[in-house]
């Protein structure tokens, strides 16, 4: 299963001009659709100093996207009842600054903790301990108080990373391992590189020239951002948020950490932030992934879970367009192959509900109810989707009336539903 040619040819010229323009030494992109990795490119021919070749399987640094994979496991976790995600972070992590914190808090970003730990630039000199980092974190340094607005913190996942690897028993490593990478056959993903692995640059502004970054071992912030991978391996990891394996985590737990949790309010439904996981309005479309930024490496991992498409981008320079290339090549793809509408096909008999179908009435404002891939949809004044929880007794799926209960109450021969105390009769008032 591929793209045609032209899209593949407006795909590697989209990887092109960023190339050029944002003189990345390379970059490195993938799609995906309907669970297949259906197109590759790379674009520029520094990989290493030598001029080593980019391709899906030579690593990167990820970046943050290692973000994504410690907050599986904290859902992972939680899940299993290990955590609730209202507990302070002090329940887990006794004595420690922002201890008040919750664990619901630093998955979204929202707990003002400052964004860098204290002391030299962690991403630029060999990590330390987590007895040595916290022990120099101070809540005077505070970005501001919980639930103000989203601030993106790095030193929060630190501590979700030591969070999770005490519940389990466990090094953090170890947990990514078995309970993510494993799973889904991400064999090319490790905490140290492993050839062939490109060798982070920045450009010099002036000269053109390459100059070598350096990529230590991150110690107690490895959970922010230690993680090497390749497009086949992050093309796997994109297709598991659209079909999740429930080994590693359920449906209804990847789509609760794809629902909005904070934004900032300069930008925000336009680009907020849910539970591990970027979230970009593409109306009437949703993005979700994550991008990653280390010295000398830029990555990039979007997926629309509704139109089953994703793409996934990797390059080795410390700034220019590479993170934000996802979005973009996902307007190519469907630009040049628009998703075929679902085909029709006849519904089948109702187990539950065939009496409810048609006109309804919300007082003098008409609705009604069909069925659609058997389940209940109402539609007019009032919209949602309906399913059975028992004998004239429904739950909203969606819409206004989500998680409310919809009951059919019957009188003799008449018959009205309640949706959450909303009255809805086979004909309009006064009838």
């Amino acid at each position: 299963m591929s793209v045609r040619p032209d899209t593949a040819a407006a795909l590697h010229a989209e990887i092109a001009a960023a190339q050029s323009e944002w003189k990345l030494p390379t970059v490195n992109a993938g799609v995906i659709r309907d669970g297949s990795l259906v197109w590759t490119g790379s674009r520029g021919r520094f990989a290493t100093v030598d001029g080593g070749a980019p391709g899906p399987d030579v690593q990167y640094r990820i970046g943050s996207i290692t973000k994504t994979m410690t907050a599986v496991l904290v859902m992972q976790c939680r899940d299993d009842g290990l955590l609730a995600l209202n507990d302070a972070v002090g329940k887990h992590l006794p004595g420690i600054a922002f201890g008040d914190r919750t664990i619901r808090h630093l998955l979204a970003h929202s707990g003002g903790v400052n964004a860098e730990p204290e002391g030299p630039w962690w991403e630029r000199n060999p990590g330390v301990s987590f007895e040595q980092l916290t022990a120099a974190m101070d809540e005077s340094q505070a970005a501001g108080p919980a639930d103000r607005r989203h601030h993106y913190s790095n030193l929060g996942y630190a501590l979700l990373g030591e969070i999770v690897a005490r519940l389990r028993g466990s090094s953090w490593l170890e947990l990514v391992r078995e309970h993510i990478l494993d799973p889904l056959e991400m064999r090319r993903t490790t905490y140290f590189p492993a050839a062939p692995a490109a060798q982070g640059f920045s450009v010099h502004p002036f000269s053109g020239q390459l100059l070598e970054e350096p990529a230590y071992d991150a110690g107690a912030m490895a959970p922010a951002g230690q993680l090497w991978s390749t497009i086949e391996d992050l093309a796997r990891y994109a297709m598991f948020w659209i079909d999740p394996v429930h080994e590693v985590l359920s449906r209804d737990t990847v789509e609760e950490m794809a629902a909005p949790a904070a934004s900032d309010p300069r930008e925000g439904l336009t680009a907020s932030y849910g539970l591990g996981l970027r979230l970009i309005a593409d109306d009437p479309h949703l993005l979700i992934g994550h991008t990653g930024s280390m010295p000398g490496f830029l990555a990039g991992l979007f997926v629309d879970r509704a139109r089953r498409i994703g793409a996934v981008t990797l390059g080795n320079a410390t700034y220019g367009r590479v993170a934000s290339l996802p979005p973009d090549l996902l307007g190519v793809l469907v630009a040049h192959e628009p998703a075929l509408p679902q085909e029709w096909v006849p519904e089948p008999p109702l187990d539950q509900g065939a009496e409810l179908l048609g006109p309804w009435y919300w007082g003098n404002s008409a609705v009604t109810m069909s069925v659609s891939g058997g389940i209940l949809q109402l539609t007019g004044a009032l919209t949602s989707r309906f399913s059975p929880l028992g004998p004239d007794l429904y739950q909203g799926r969606d819409g206004y009336f989500a998680g409310e209960k919809l009951r059919v109450v019957r009188h003799g021969d008449r018959t009205h539903l309640n949706v959450a105390t909303f009255v809805l009769t086979r004909t309009p008032y006064g009838a």
